[in-house]
């Protein structure tokens, strides 16, 4: 079983989320984060789930409503989550990979 590792760009993108959505409602922005946190525990069990990024197979992009999970398979089988993105968002500018 893959542990996961929110990095601190993941954590700084989902307080970014959260904020925004905030500004509506401040309970459906605790679902959404919630409900990030929870669809990424797939990954635990299921860590090539997503799709490649640019055919990686160690970079893939796990889908969740509008947002894109970027994650990175180490060598060890544990995740690191490197970003949770906005579908609008050109990702290709913010995983320098």
């Amino acid at each position: 079983m893959a542990e996961i590792r929110w990095t601190e760009e993941a954590i700084s993108w989902l307080q970014d989320i959260h904020s925004y959505i905030t500004d509506d409602s401040q309970n459906m922005a605790n679902k959404v984060i919630d409900e990030i946190f929870e669809k990424a525990q797939i990954l635990t069990d299921f860590p090539k789930v997503g799709y490649k990024y640019e055919n990686r197979e160690d970079i893939r992009i796990l889908l969740y409503g509008h947002y894109r999970i970027a994650y990175y398979i180490k060598n060890s089988g544990d995740i690191d989550i490197l970003g949770v993105f906005h579908g609008s968002l050109d990702i290709a500018r913010y995983l320098k990979i």
